[in-house]
């Protein structure tokens, strides 16, 4: 791979003194932009189904814990297949993120990659991720392949609809159907519960987050629901997040649930609400605070119904 000797400056929605700005070889630092290490965000953000799902799975069979192998393997997936999702993205977008503030500094856009070196980037991270795919069950494997033309189309939707977020919701919600399928070899109805809960979970979250762009969007003609929704975006987002609460609590009664998954649950929800009330559509700053935000309810969902298949055991 090859770049040129530019290294682009420091991303808009990257933390200030993140560890690639700062410490990383310099040589690499383009490519850890373009994987987004620097916004570990993403990666969170789409891992976190694939663990809700395991778990869930290890309540229904009764094991004392969420597998950890399974647990480990997609971690190295998610790190792996949010980076290669995020260079598809940028490679398709880099004319259009070229006049947008927040994202005239990727790689791509700005030049710090070139298009040939960002297509052999892409290649490597999706060798990984095959890797991490064959090293789960056939079932498993089949399910995850089948995920693939949503992830590949999503980049073009903004062109097209005002509901981008959807394509997106399926994508980043596929997780919560492997964990089951990996350790069930089927996809059941907690499973598919838990999967409509997270693509509302997702067209919620990403609302919030499409409002830091909206102004530029507008002007250089893509489509958001940030866009479509305006003013009423809080309670969509609002709506949404209700919505996904009700899901996932059929998800963990259709599992078999016990009390420290449901107090895991309302964690979530509270983080949620806190959600709604803090988000302003016309701060960015805040919007990008409040859509980081995701990770911590996630992981207090994640510890519920971790601990709600250890404690038992214990007892």
């Amino acid at each position: 791979m090859s770049s040129t000797d530019r290294s682009a400056p420091h991303v808009a929605d990257a933390a200030r003194g993140n560890w690639v700005d700062h410490h990383a070889p310099a040589a690499l630092r383009p490519y850890l932009r373009l994987a987004r290490v620097d916004r570990p965000i993403g990666t969170w953000l789409l891992l976190l189904p694939c663990w809700w799902s395991t778990a869930l799975a290890a309540i229904a069979a009764g094991s004392p814990f969420p597998d950890p192998a399974l647990l480990a393997l997609f971690a190295i997936g998610a790190f792996a297949m949010r980076g290669a999702g995020c260079t598809w993205n940028d490679i398709l977008d880099r004319d259009i993120d070229g006049r947008v503030a927040r994202t005239r500094n990727r790689p791509v856009a700005s030049g710090a990659v070139s298009v040939p070196a960002a297509f052999a980037f892409l290649a490597l991270q999706c060798l990984i991720g095959l890797a991490v795919l064959l090293a789960l069950p056939r079932f498993a494997i089949v399910t995850g392949i089948a995920s693939l033309g949503v992830v590949a189309v999503y980049p073009l939707m903004k062109r097209v609809t005002s509901f981008p977020q959807v394509v997106l919701g399926i994508a980043f919600s596929w997780g919560a159907l492997m964990g089951w399928a990996s350790v069930f070899r089927a996809i059941e109805d907690p499973a598919l519960l838990l999967f409509a809960g997270c693509v509302a979970w997702v067209f919620a979250y990403d609302t919030i987050y499409a409002h830091q762009d909206k102004e530029d969007d507008a002007v250089v003609g893509v489509r958001s629901t940030a866009l479509f929704f305006g003013r009423n975006s809080a309670l969509v987002v609002g709506l949404c997040y209700a919505l996904t609460v009700v899901l996932f609590g059929f998800a963990l009664r259709a599992a078999g649930a016990g009390p420290l998954a449901v107090a895991g649950l309302a964690g979530f929800a509270l983080q949620l609400a806190w959600q709604v009330r803090a988000l302003d559509i016309d701060d960015p700053a805040r919007c990008l605070v409040v859509f980081k935000s995701n990770r911590d309810a996630g992981l207090i969902l994640f510890a519920g119904l971790a601990l709600d298949t250890l404690v038992p055991a214990l007892l």
